[in-house]
């Protein structure tokens, strides 16, 4: 059960591993774009390209659904990247429901943990597989892989690596259960825990008054998707790329020299915007940008 490119790679896995998929589950096609094509998810064309079974429910908890599924006879179920599961889904197989998340639980749990570590400034991340349960994110651990965050990395970079990383850690946990050897351990509820709720548009309004490290961070936690954001001399832009700098400028306010380099002042230091997109164009370097525009 998946929908985005990230549960390819733990299906492909399974596949390659010769595991017997007696059923993919997937989001429904959705009208998109100005044509309102329909267009289908990620594991859905890899699913079609390898003749798997595809069923694409609207409703979960509908009894035509449920009877499809129970049909199926799955020993387990596998969710990545997919939606909340009634228990009516997630209690049939004999074998239980996993799901593999994007960190180390229980920190993190919720819609976007990729995106909230790097904005957060973690210096490590990971993946879990746990089995679900009622709670969203909460189930008995079975497996958890560790993968460091560096300072250059992006969402792009680490969902990359974390997606490659999910995919060897399902078949570990599928080999597991296929050979009895799962010993699960209840989630260590730890005295803070730093949530990873979905992201929206406000979410990804830039906030200059706080140190240029933070956001810095931020600015990294959202590219390439969905991007950080700032109204700068009244237009929008989208920034993808910055670099630290120590330089002093009041938090929020703009300097460049118009050819090779934009400077925003944070609370602590300041930084160097490298990459950015006007509202309405193309996304450009710096130096791209300011040949065709002044920012001040």
């Amino acid at each position: 059960m998946g929908t985005p490119e990230f549960a390819v790679a733990s299906l492909a896995a399974l596949v390659e591993n010769g595991y017997n998929i007696v059923g993919v589950i997937t989001a429904p096609d959705k009208p998109k774009g100005r044509g309102r094509q329909l267009m289908t998810s990620a594991v859905k064309n890899y699913a079609l390209e390898q003749k798997l079974n595809i069923l694409q429910p609207t409703n979960l908890k509908s009894e035509k659904f449920l009877a499809e599924l129970k049909g199926l006879k799955a020993d387990l179920q596998i969710v990545v990247a997919f939606r909340m599961l009634p228990e009516a889904v997630w209690a049939m197989p004999t074998q239980g429901t996993f799901n593999l998340h994007g960190s180390l639980l229980p920190q993190y749990r919720g819609a976007a943990p990729i995106n909230w570590a790097i904005i957060n400034g973690e210096s490590e991340t990971g993946v879990t597989t746990f089995f679900l349960q009622h709670e969203i994110d909460t189930g008995n651990i079975i497996l958890q892989e560790k993968e460091p965050i560096s300072l250059q990395d992006n969402v792009g970079t680490l969902y990359e690596r974390l997606m490659k990383l999910g995919a060897k850690t399902v078949v570990k946990t599928v080999q597991l259960i296929e050979q009895g050897n799962i010993e699960p351990t209840p989630q260590q509820e730890a005295n803070t825990l730093k949530p990873a709720p979905k992201l929206f548009k406000k979410t990804c309004e830039i906030n200059w008054g706080q140190p240029a490290k933070n956001v810095y961070d931020f600015i990294r936690g959202l590219s390439p998707y969905p991007a950080a954001w700032s109204i700068l001399n009244g237009s929008t832009f989208k920034i993808f790329d910055s670099k630290m700098s120590d330089k002093t400028l009041a938090a929020g306010k703009v300097e460049s020299d118009n050819k090779t380099y934009i400077r925003i002042g944070c609370t602590e230091g300041s930084l160097l915007i490298k990459e950015l997109q006007l509202q309405g164009k193309k996304r450009m370097k710096v130096e791209d940008f300011l040949r065709g525009n002044n920012i001040v």
